[in-house]
Parts: structure tokens; sequence; C-alpha cells
């Protein structure tokens, strides 16, 4: 998989599928997560539907570049946001959402693509959001998957959720791939296995661990604040898919985001959580190839 400088001194480590004559896809992954969370067969599927899908590490995670002249204590950040010290809490963060969202736009000037559909998953619907909102003439279209608009009333996890996502993963390989079962509270209840999820942390694990890079996106979410208003102004074609199951990003983040875009088409699937089951795979596929087409 290549490597490629999409801003000066950050290199974004990306995959393509298909064929580059066919309109282009770029899949932005979520929080903390490796472009391998696109599954290799979900690009795969896509891109018989005649469209040139890119799936890429974020910054901080995979093998793109990382900060570590940056460290973040995330509670020490957490505290100073809980407290209203907003100034404290921005000298912590070395980039901000738009940062990441320059990112994918960079990786495509890299690869000579002038517009692209775009399509984000949790914290990389935000990052997509931001892409269109910042530079709307160069996202053809917007898909908002499980994600949120940044406002706190929307979007909220579950107590649950929350207590998983908060807490630390053991650092060793056996220990971090057993832990994976916890993410079966924000997945679907019908389709949510096991032992696909010890498989993506084993791969995860393998190529890349790198938790100390999850303070600084988290920091990046928190510091980058609501998009209300420039999500009314938006006008770039958007669909936003929300899975009913999703107990980490609350579905009522998937629906504020579709009623505050002018326009948008949305899609809530009953048996999805905060993942993409292969059994929904077809219906999510579907609904992309329709969105995206010319």
């Amino acid at each position: 998989m290549p490597l490629v400088e999409a801003l000066p001194g950050v290199s974004i480590e990306y995959e393509t599928f298909g064929d580059p004559a066919d309109p282009a896809v770029l899949l932005v992954m979520g929080f903390s997560a490796q472009m391998i969370a696109w599954h290799e067969d979900f690009c795969r599927a896509l891109a018989e539907r005649g469209r040139y899908v890119i799936r890429y590490d974020n910054r901080d995670c995979g093998l793109s570049t990382k900060f570590d002249e940056h460290p973040v204590e995330v509670s020490r950040f957490i505290d100073a946001v809980s407290s209203g010290d907003i100034p404290a809490a921005r000298a912590m963060a070395p980039y901000t959402l738009r940062d990441m969202a320059d990112d994918g736009l960079g990786l495509l000037t890299a690869l000579g693509i002038e517009r692209a559909h775009v399509v984000g998953t949790s914290m990389g619907g935000m990052i997509a959001q931001t892409m269109a909102i910042s530079r709307p003439e160069r996202v053809l279209t917007l898909t908002s998957m499980m994600s949120s608009t940044g406002e706190p009333d929307y979007g909220r996890p579950s107590p649950e959720a929350q207590a998983v996502v908060s807490s630390p993963k053991p650092s060793d390989r056996e220990g971090y791939i057993a832990a994976a079962e916890r993410d079966l509270v924000w997945g679907s209840k019908r389709y949510g296995d096991p032992a696909l999820l010890r498989e993506l942390a084993a791969r995860s694990y393998d190529r890349a661990h790198y938790p100390a890079g999850a303070g600084r996106q988290l920091a990046a979410m928190v510091l980058s604040g609501p998009r209300t208003d420039a999500l009314r102004r938006l006008r770039v074609p958007t669909l936003v898919i929300h899975g009913l199951d999703d107990t980490l990003t609350d579905p009522s983040g998937g629906r504020r985001t579709a009623e505050l875009v002018p326009g948008a088409r949305l899609l809530l699937l009953a048996d999805m959580g905060h993942d993409r089951p292969r059994e929904l795979w077809p219906e999510i596929i579907d609904a992309l190839e329709t969105h995206t087409r010319p």
C-alpha cells in the first residue's frame, strides 16, 4: 500500500480498488480506527459497481504520519474541557478536524483527483462533513454514516458505550484482542460477531498498534465544535446513514444531520449498530451506488 504526502509534513497511507477512470469514492474512517476497518470485500463490492474506491489511514493512526512530539494526556484534556478552560485544552491539541479534512483532500490532490464522492463513518463522518463545508467544490456528494453534527445534545453515547470507549485497552496483543469483544455493546444486536471483532483487532494490532494517537484525535473532535450553521448552508448532495442499534452515536445524531442539511436523504437501518455488518452491505452499497450516480 503506497504512502503519499498529502500536506507538508503529513504523509497518508492509502489503498485503491477499481478503475481510476470511474468516479472516485473516498472512504474516511472513524476514531482511532485504521483504514482496514473498511473491509477489503466491502471496498471491492463498491468498486464492482463502477466506482474508484480509496481508503486511507487518518493522521495519527495506522501507517500515516504520527504526531509524537505533541503528547495529549486524555485525563488532563478532559479535565480542562470539563472545567471550561478551553484555552488550556486548545494548547494541548496540535490539529483540528479541518486539518484532518485537509489530509483527505490533499490525498485526492496527490492522486490527481479534483472532485470525489466522500463517505465518512463516525469521526470520519465529521471529517467528511468538514470537507464538504470547507471545500464544497471538491465534494461531489457527501455520505455521513453513524455520525453527528458536533452539537452536544445529539448523538450522545449510552452510559454503557461511554464506559467502554473511555476504558483503555490492554497493551499486550492477547489482551487487546480479547478486549475487542467489549465493542459488542454498540454493535448490531442481530449481527454482532465477537469473532469478527477479534479478527479485526488482531490485524490492527499487528499492522500498526498506536494508542497514543487517540488522544489527539479526540481533542480534534471535541475542539472543532458544532457544525450547525455550516450544515444548514451546505448545498452538497447528502446521504445520511445510521443504525437504530447504535449506542455509541445515538441515532439522533444522524437524524439531526439530515434535518440540518437541505435536501439530505436519511437512511435508518434497523439491524445496524455502530458497525457495518456484512449482512447489510448490499443495502448500504445499493444506497451508495444510487447516491453517487453520475
